[in-house]
């Protein structure tokens, strides 16, 4: 029960202080004089990640478990994705987000799925081929491979318009902007150290295997900064920032599996991680099938709560969560 109610708080920590944390994020970027299209689809995404960065780090690198760090990010690729199906109930009137939202962030779902299948491929060949004694040969190539999608998305946000969120009024100097930013910033790090700790002990106290709690439990609170930005921008009508927000997301957490094999030092990570995280990349790569398919297409409207493409996505979202629940628990 404690390990559940410490799990719980240091969600609600991350939940209010990532919502923060992009607010004054955005203030620092307009203080900076970048664009607001490109801060939605890189700098917001990253700072939105940073739970699922300090996670992986904290299970990597303290709690030694390939599967919580793994599960982590497959499982925040997965929910984002469910994420973005869920906003599309938020979108006034009967227009579906996919809609709605440019036809250009085809290119940041395409790219997501890139580095989700070359991630996938690793932990299906589960191989060992090192870099340094504990880093594997495709974190290099996750790392690669990432620099190159960033220079791609950056090539084509300078082709497209984007639609930008809309300044704040609140006032405040650069040294208070950026004092709350690192204030919201170390809120976040001290509650995503503290994760892991209590969903190791959920996973033993319950007998749910390290997968499930990964991919459900870990997954779920860090991509909570994700919901609380998209779903702000929504509703003021800024839909492209949240899905570049959501989208950007999954691109930067493809590298975060990089950045954990370093800290794992008991072997390469996604060698020692479960196969049956493979559930959730095949599940996340049908999802952004889906979504390039609703983003070119444009549907023009929706018949109920959520359009085709929306619900689709959500279902297998809920596919993939049976499957993990029933083979891994």
């Amino acid at each position: 029960m404690m390990a559940l109610a410490g799990f719980v708080f240091c969600a609600a920590l991350i939940f209010q202080s990532g919502r923060r944390l992009s607010h004054y994020g955005d203030k620092v970027a307009g203080l900076l004089g970048w664009s607001r299209g490109w801060v939605g689809l890189v700098l917001m995404a990253t700072v939105t990640s940073l739970p699922e960065l300090l996670v992986g780090i904290s299970s990597a690198a303290w709690v030694g478990s390939a599967d919580l760090a793994a599960g982590d990010i497959f499982g925040s690729c997965a929910l984002n994705m469910a994420i973005l199906a869920m906003l599309d109930a938020l979108v006034p009137g009967k227009k579906p987000l996919t809609g709605v939202a440019a036809a250009g962030h085809a290119l940041a779902a395409a790219l997501g799925a890139v580095l989700l299948s070359l991630a996938g491929l690793a932990l299906f060949l589960s191989q060992r081929v090192p870099v340094l004694p504990w880093v594997g040969l495709s974190s290099a190539g996750l790392v690669l491979v990432y620099l190159v999608a960033v220079r791609l998305l950056h090539a084509g946000e300078q082709k497209r318009v984007a639609v930008e969120l809309p300044s704040s009024d609140e006032g405040g100097s650069r040294a208070e902007v950026l004092r709350w930013f690192a204030f919201h910033a170390l809120v976040i790090v001290v509650a995503a150290l503290a994760l892991p700790q209590f969903a190791e002990r959920i996973a033993q106290e319950t007998g749910l295997g390290r997968t499930f709690v990964g991919t459900l439990l870990l997954a779920a609170s860090t991509s909570l900064p994700e919901l609380a930005v998209s779903a702000a921008a929504v509703r003021m009508g800024s839909i492209d920032m949240a899905v570049g927000n959501l989208l950007g997301s999954n691109v930067f957490n493809i590298l975060i599996l990089a950045v954990d094999d370093l800290f794992y030092t008991r072997g390469v990570l996604l060698a020692d991680a479960s196969p049956l995280h493979l559930i959730s990349v095949l599940c996340t790569l049908m999802m952004s099938a889906v979504l390039t398919v609703g983003l070119l297409f444009q549907p023009a409207g929706k018949r109920f709560l959520l359009a085709w493409d929306a619900l689709t996505i959500l279902l297998i979202y809920l596919g993939n969560m049976v499957l993990l629940y029933r083979l891994g628990a």
